[in-house]
């Protein structure tokens, strides 16, 4: 893999760009201190503001690591709003496989946010970092993400059973992927 860490990207309607910690409110009010939007996500709620300080601070200062992939979702005529965060959580040189995750503001559930910046994402990795597989997986229950891996070409791989801690208990995920031979024919 040819890490190139997190550099700007671009859809038709978004701007992936690094954070910034004039992002932290947008962070906390957008979707970090969300209930409906957490309730998904393997991380605590943020209860304070400081909870999301302590949270940038360790995203900015990883951002000198080749290796470190954490987007700030926003739309282009409003830079300065961040609507949600897709990273790279998991990557196994070996196979050349990265796993992500992401999480946007409710406001912007439905509108395609979320297949347009994994689409952009997925191109990113194969394209210009050279990976062999892309993978994601989601609460058993949440069958919005379902929709949106199938959207972008991921496949199903099957239920990891009690997979994952989430705030309250373990759950269910479900496994999908996408490998380069996949994508080369999409």
């Amino acid at each position: 893999m040819q890490h190139k860490g997190t550099i700007t990207l671009e859809t038709n309607r978004l701007l992936l760009r690094r954070f910034v910690y004039k992002d932290m409110y947008s962070i906390y009010n957008n979707w970090a201190n969300d209930i409906d939007v957490v309730k998904y996500v393997t991380w605590n709620i943020h209860e304070t503001i400081e909870d999301t300080k302590r949270v940038l601070d360790k995203w900015v200062s990883s951002y000198d690591r080749d290796n470190y992939y954490r987007w700030a979702i926003c739309l282009k005529e409003n830079t300065n709003n961040v609507i949600g965060s897709i990273s790279i959580n998991k990557e196994d040189i070996n196979i050349k496989m990265v796993n992500f995750g992401y999480a946007i503001s409710k406001t912007y559930w439905g509108m395609g946010i979320a297949t347009e910046i994994l689409s952009r994402i997925i191109r990113f990795f194969f394209d210009e970092v050279g990976v062999n597989r892309i993978e994601g997986y989601h609460h058993i229950n949440n069958i919005a993400s379902a929709r949106v891996m199938i959207k972008c070409g991921l496949k199903k791989e099957g239920i990891i059973r009690d997979g994952a801690l989430y705030r309250d208990g373990i759950y269910d995920i479900v496994l999908y992927s996408i490998l380069r031979k996949d994508y080369i024919f999409l």
